[in-house]
């Protein structure tokens, strides 16, 4: 946890779930060690203040195990200083860039 303090063992934390996440699915893992950063980055406190979401609004996205929404998410993690983006998977990269051609 002492070490999500800082944003850059914070960000290499959440890629590290994010690539766990698209291998086994697992909503409640990622949930968790997202709730982690953001007690370690400030808290729903700092969410609030740098977000439009509400506690209730945070609470019921991490409570909701089954299906969070991904426009809350999208607003914690640029609350939290962070953005979702989109890389190839590398056995993929070849392939799909022959295919824009």
């Amino acid at each position: 946890m002492e070490k999500l303090h800082d944003p850059e063992d914070a960000k290499i934390f959440l890629s590290v779930i994010i690539e766990e996440y698209a291998e086994d699915g697992d909503t409640e893992a990622f949930l968790l060690a997202l709730k982690d950063v953001t007690e370690a980055q400030g808290g729903i406190k700092k969410i609030m203040e740098n977000s439009r979401l509400s506690k209730q609004d945070i609470d019921n996205f991490f409570a909701d195990k089954d299906n969070p929404r991904f426009d809350i998410l999208e607003a914690i993690l640029q609350a939290l200083g962070f953005r979702l983006s989109v890389e190839f998977i590398e056995a993929n990269k070849e392939h799909q860039l022959e295919m824009a051609k």
